[in-house]
């Protein structure tokens, strides 16, 4: 099952709080971006956020699972997914963490 627009919409509307967010298309699913770190998935409309320590500690009890078969386990978010403020706080604790995108080597 691949995921509904509206999913994908309501995932965007309650990170509205993110800086330079962006989703977009990846192998059938989506992927999301903030300051250009990859820091999630939408698959079969359920959200999967990047695992991080800081992400872990503001969760507490933590659901894992992969988004898609042969993937790392990422942290499955559905309870929180109605509160904006709880999501958009794991998404900037996450981001924290994550490195900092690797420059895009020039073209010759």
């Amino acid at each position: 099952m691949a995921c509904t627009q509206a999913f994908i919409d309501y995932i965007v509307e309650q990170l509205a709080g993110i800086r330079d967010l962006v989703a977009k298309p990846m192998f059938g699913e989506y992927g999301i971006w903030a300051n250009g770190k990859f820091f999630a998935l939408i698959c079969n409309d359920q959200l999967f956020i990047k695992p991080t320590a800081n992400g872990r500690q503001y969760i507490g009890r933590v659901t894992e699972a992969p988004p898609y078969d042969g993937a790392k386990n990422y942290f499955l978010i559905e309870e929180k997914l109605d509160n904006s403020h709880w999501l958009s706080q794991l998404v900037r604790v996450t981001l924290e963490e994550l490195p900092a995108p690797k420059p895009k080597k020039k073209k010759n």
